[in-house]
């Protein structure tokens, strides 16, 4: 289809071709009736702006604006689940480090899925993209060689990788405070819950947490897989604890979605927690601290593994070939609420 021009927008909305502009660069020097007409003409019309032919109207690779006249380029963070809060508040993190260096972050998310997080790649790569911070669900050694030889930077959020930078969290460590929290109030009978897609992080919280009771001379815990890392999955597993024998008198929740909705289906059906059953989650997420009972839960560093990791793709775009890859590990830390 053809595209929208900033025309046919200014005429839609009735005002100039430059106020149709200043909308989209300078929206302050506009009032807020007109910004509003004009962002619901762009939005009934579908009109995207152009960013290779802006650019090419100004000095190459350069904006004026808040920090000067200073290269600008946008990064792309590409994430699991965007409607997770976990994946976007790393994604807020990465685009305040960019932001206040002056670059911009585009968004997207492969939704678990190995061929749109390749679309999304290939779209940050066709767009001429400085590189691209990723939670990789598929991203192998071949397309990262590709990146990379395009010119792009490239580093990996939550996963290890020696041929490209990383930011990561210490997950086992964090399945090892969990567990030994659970053990140091009185629990014996541990069981963890998952889901699928299980991402390498759960996998490392539930090995730190499976060698640590192992280790207080405990059985191995118990694993539910549910479909999702979900309130709606955690409500689910509520009733396969409830049911299993003898019955868990402590949950590990791979994150704390599944913790909530944990918790709040036991009290819904009448059992105590953590009287009957003490349940610890996984992230910190805003959410933690209002859940039926407020969930004990490992914090991670959300946006400073955001902020980490776009350090990291800054430095190597600023260093060029005298950048030498760093993986910068993150350590997570217990929150105690009354859940455990």
């Amino acid at each position: 289809m053809p595209q929208t021009s900033i025309r046919e927008v200014a005429r839609r909305a009735g005002v100039s071709v430059g106020t149709v502009s200043n909308v989209l660069n300078r929206p302050d020097l506009v009032a807020e009736a007109t910004r509003d007409r004009v962002r619901a003409a762009i939005e009934e019309l579908g009109f995207v702006r152009n960013e290779s032919a802006r650019r090419l109207r100004r000095r190459p690779e350069h904006t004026a604006g808040e920090f000067g006249d200073q290269p600008r380029r946008a990064f792309g963070v590409v994430v699991e689940d965007l409607t997770n809060p976990y994946a976007s508040d790393v994604a807020r993190g990465a685009e305040a480090a960019l932001n206040a260096a002056g670059h911009d972050a585009l968004w997207l998310s492969s939704d678990h899925s190995a061929a749109k997080e390749r679309r999304s790649v290939t779209l940050l790569e066709e767009q001429n993209a400085a590189g691209v911070l990723i939670i990789p669900v598929g991203l192998g050694s071949r397309d990262i060689s590709r990146l990379r030889a395009a010119g792009m930077t490239v580093v990996l959020i939550d996963r290890d990788a020696a041929e490209v930078c990383s930011a990561q969290v210490d997950h086992v460590a964090g399945g090892e405070i969990a567990a030994a929290h659970l053990l140091g109030i009185g629990r014996e009978r541990i069981a963890f819950v998952t889901g699928v897609p299980e991402p390498q992080p759960c996998v490392e919280r539930r090995d730190g947490a499976a060698r640590t009771i192992v280790e207080a001379g405990f059985g191995k815990p118990a694993t539910l897989v549910q479909d999702a890392l979900s309130p709606t999955e955690g409500q689910a597993a509520a009733h396969e604890v409830l049911a299993m024998s003898p019955r868990p008198d402590g949950v590990f929740c791979a994150n704390d979605l599944l913790a909530i909705g944990l918790i709040n289906e036991l009290i819904r059906v009448g059992a105590r927690v953590p009287e009957d059953i003490a349940v610890i989650g996984y992230d910190d997420i805003e959410l933690a601290a209002s859940a039926a009972v407020p969930l004990t839960t490992i914090r991670q560093p959300r946006r400073e593994l955001g902020w980490e990791a776009a350090e990291l793709a800054l430095a190597e775009l600023g260093e060029g070939k005298s950048h030498q890859h760093r993986q910068v590990v993150l350590r997570p830390d217990l929150v105690i609420r009354e859940s455990a």
